[in-house]
């Protein structure tokens, strides 16, 4: 009976496994698709995409797309600027939100629940709803730049970062998870005579590591992917464009796709990778993080 019972167990993990390969291996047909489209001529790209050749690197295969794509558009100054705004954003969204979250969990100050039930209600307001009144307003703020006192936040770095800052949704999952974090270790440091800073820093943060991630991962691909209506209004010159504007150059006249390819495959490479380490910390954090007795 035992060894039947292990049987049965090993048939389902492998059964498990199987539709897990074949799960992976359907999200991963779009881009085996790019990149191997991206290494075809046009015409080669358009036929092959009727059989399943277009999975597949066979016929003329090089990589002048990618040395067509970088001379057509400065693509490697629009990954930095993405990976450069993508980066600070992420940074100060989760210091910032963190701090929110701690203040509405542990401060308990008087009107905390219904501050907090306002910002979860900006989830549900879309952001094209609010652009050109934001436009408006920031096109009139002032900002101390290296020429001085500057009016107007169009073209730059900063107009495209701190908008982003606060959300709600960071704000609502570090809520949510300090919620769940023993109370006692903050008595017992507020006891010891330690300030909230000191707690916010010492005692919560390092045991935050799981949300840290996820807030992370989420905000990193919502500002990667949304990096184009709201750039495309603000910036006009090419110096501060992300990537997802600099795609416009690849369809201006004749629309070269195995350029398009080229250049989606080099701007997917820093997602994938961005990914990978927070997805890795992720994990390294769950496995970490624990309250010893």
């Amino acid at each position: 009976m035992a060894v039947v019972s292990r049987d049965n167990r090993g048939l389902r993990l492998a059964v498990r496994y199987l539709v897990l390969v074949l799960v992976a291996v359907v999200f991963m047909f779009p881009l085996v698709f790019m990149i191997v489209s991206s290494l075809k001529p046009t015409q080669q790209l358009l036929s092959d995409t009727a059989s399943l050749r277009a999975f597949l690197p066979v016929g003329d295969i090089s990589l002048d797309n990618y040395f067509a794509a970088f001379a057509r558009a400065p693509v490697g100054l629009f990954v930095f600027n993405s990976m450069l705004i993508t980066i600070i954003t992420v940074s100060a969204s989760i210091f910032l939100c963190s701090l929110a979250a701690f203040s509405f969990v542990y401060l308990n100050w008087r009107g905390s629940g219904l501050v907090l039930s306002i910002a979860l209600a900006t989830l549900i307001i879309p952001f094209e709803t609010i652009a050109i009144p934001l436009l408006l307003f920031v096109s009139r703020l002032p900002w101390i730049g290296m020429n001085g006192i500057e009016i107007g936040w169009l073209n730059t770095y900063h107009v495209q970062i701190i908008p982003w800052i606060a959300d709600a949704l960071t704000i609502f999952l570090f809520v949510q998870y300090f919620k769940d974090l023993p109370g006692e270790l903050v008595e017992a440091a507020r006891a010891e005579g330690a300030s909230w800073w000191q707690i916010y820093r010492k005692v919560v943060m390092p045991l935050s590591g799981p949300v840290l991630a996820t807030a992370a991962i989420l905000k990193s691909l919502k500002m990667y992917n949304e990096q184009y209506l709201w750039p495309l209004i603000v910036v006009q010159d090419e110096a501060h464009r992300p990537i997802m504007v600099g795609l416009g150059y690849f369809f201006q006249l004749d629309v070269a796709w195995g350029e398009v390819m080229a250049y989606l495959s080099v701007i997917t490479v820093p997602v994938l990778v961005f990914y990978l380490v927070l997805q890795r910390a992720f994990i390294a954090s769950i496995a970490s993080t624990g309250v010893k007795g």
